[in-house]
């Protein structure tokens, strides 16, 4: 992390203690728009959030795969197969 971050990240928690010092200020003072503003806000970026979904799925263009390759990992191990795989046990004990 280089130093312009970091000067971003203080500059943004800064600006948000400013932000909710307003906000308490406002409120304690009785002030409609102290409520009225934040909550305008929320719900436009909310319903921008919804409409950016929304024209995503109406929007974007996949076309299926006929036939899917089957991944290595999805080949299932069957029990004759494990066993041919493990070397013959020997039979005569000295």
């Amino acid at each position: 992390m280089n130093e312009t971050s970091r000067n971003q990240g203080w500059a943004i928690t800064g600006a948000a203690g400013v932000a909710a010092f307003l906000f308490v200020v406002g409120i304690l003072n009785g002030s409609y728009l102290a409520l009225a503003i934040p909550v305008a806000i929320v719900t436009i970026f909310a319903l921008g959030l919804v409409a950016w979904v929304g024209y995503t799925i109406a929007t974007i263009q996949v076309e299926a795969d006929a036939s899917p390759a089957v991944l290595q990992t999805d080949v299932v191990e069957t029990s004759s197969d494990s066993e041919s795989e493990k070397p013959a046990a020997a039979t005569d004990a000295a």
